[in-house]
Order: structure tokens, then sequence, then C-alpha cells
């Protein structure tokens, strides 16, 4: 008895052990590579939505002062970095508000950039937009904020469908990518020329009249131009996304969104 005893006990303490390393394996995976994310927030739509949920890629641009685990880490600039491609969609740390933000990339060290008429025009050339049909939603409270859509087409009835205009831009020289537009006259439709200074990026969201980005100057209250060591990393895939207030409420999931890439 004394041995059976004595065997389980064995076994239990094993499975604790393999446990708790697997944990502190998760643990360093998580810290080191990847930080989840979720999207709070409509200024990215419709490439993502209120409720994704997604890993971001903290080795895609080597460490940086926000994404590095270790004090051992500078405290600013990069080490192990390759630049950011236009295009990409990446996970920053707002220079001034302290809070993670999750926008397009569109301007890097160097170049110039303009909204004309709501057109985007990068070092002089303009991003082509072709129309891509209508980005359809109910006008309804989304995911714990309970964040009502703006609509193009309002005013817009509680649960009526919610319209954008959808148009597919091309980057002049890089990516195209899904982008929406609510008004023809909202007040970043139209901006000065801004020039990204060395070690700086300048990002956009993808739903154009709906985003604070860099297109608001930091000394007004807004983004501005964000410097590298500011980088957290990349968005690569979505892995979950519910529409619901609550990840229990199993019944808001898009399943359809699940384990999708991020374009």
């Amino acid at each position: 008895m004394a041995r059976k005893t004595a065997k389980r006990e064995e076994g239990l303490w094993e499975t604790v052990k393999t446990v708790f390393w697997a944990l502190v394996i998760a643990a360093v995976f998580r810290t080191l590579f990847f930080q989840p994310f979720w999207i709070p927030s409509e200024s990215m739509k419709s490439t993502l939505l209120i409720g994704d949920f997604l890993f971001v890629n903290k080795m895609a641009y080597g460490y940086s002062r926000h994404s590095c685990p270790f004090s051992v880490c500078p405290i600013s600039g990069r080490i192990l970095a390759t630049e950011p491609e236009r295009g990409d969609v990446v996970v920053f740390r707002h220079p001034t508000a302290g809070v993670d933000f999750i926008k397009r990339l569109i301007g890097l060290p160097g170049d110039t950039i303009q909204m004309r008429d709501g057109v985007l025009y990068l070092n002089g050339e303009q991003a082509v937009q072709t129309p891509d049909g209508t980005f359809s939603e109910p006008k309804l409270p989304q995911g714990p904020q309970a964040n009502v859509p703006r609509c193009a087409n309002d005013p817009v009835p509680e649960g009526g469908d919610c319209l954008k205009p959808r148009a597919r831009e091309t980057l002049p020289g890089g990516p195209s990518h899904e982008i929406l537009n609510i008004s023809d006259d909202w007040v970043a439709d139209n901006t000065p020329v801004y020039t990204v200074p060395p070690g700086n990026y300048f990002f956009m969201g993808d739903n154009r009249d709906n985003s604070e980005d860099s297109r608001f100057p930091a000394v007004t209250g807004g983004l501005g131009m964000v410097p590298a060591e500011y980088l957290i990393g990349r968005a690569d895939r979505i892995m979950f996304s519910s529409a619901g207030s609550s990840l229990l409420y199993f019944w808001t999931w898009r399943a359809d969104r699940f384990f999708k890439a991020v374009n």
C-alpha cells in the first residue's frame, strides 16, 4: 500500500512539474515572440473588425524599446532591426498617450504624404483607388465598449444597414489593401504635405474617415509621426473573432475570420 501511495504521489508530482514547465515555456514564447492584441475600435475596418483577436509578431522588425522583454535591451533605438515595409499592419505604442495602437504603415523615413479630396498622394504620386463595392454592417453597439459604427448613409436607425463605400487602394510601388470612405469632406480629407523625418514612420487607418492617425500632429493631441523605438510588431493573422460584448456569447463568433491572414 505504501509503495502504491508513493508511486501515486510521484506521478502527481511529475504532472505538476510538466504543467509548470509548459506554462513557463508558453510565457517565454509569448514574451519573446508574440503579443496578443484585441481590436477595440473601427479605425482599421474592413481589414480588422472590433472583436478581432490576433497575435503580434514581435520579431518582425527586431526588438525595440517597447517590444523588448528584458531590461538589458536598449532604452532607445532598435536591435536586430529589419526595415518595416510600406503597407504592413503594425502595432505600436502611442508616443504620447502611452497606449497600444494598430494602423497601416503608409510613410517611410524621407517620404512625403498628403491627402487631397480623400485621395492619398505618396511622394507626389497618387495612390490609385479602385471601387470595390460597399461594406455593410448592422448599426448596433459593437464589442465591450459598445461602439456604434459611423455610416455613410446616416441617419440609420438602430439595427439598420450601416453602409460605407469600399475601394482597393494601391500604394505607389507597393501593395494594395481595402479602405473605407464615410464622408467626402472630412477634416483629414485634405491635409498639408507631411515629410517623414529620419527614424520615424507615418501611419493611417484603413477606415479613413474614422481614424486618429499620423494626419493629426502630436502638438495638437494627435498621433503624429511614430519613432522606430515605439514599434512593437507586425499583425500577421487573426486567430479569433467575436462581434459580441463577451467571449461567452458564442453565437456572435465570426468563424469565417478565424486564422485569417491580415492583408
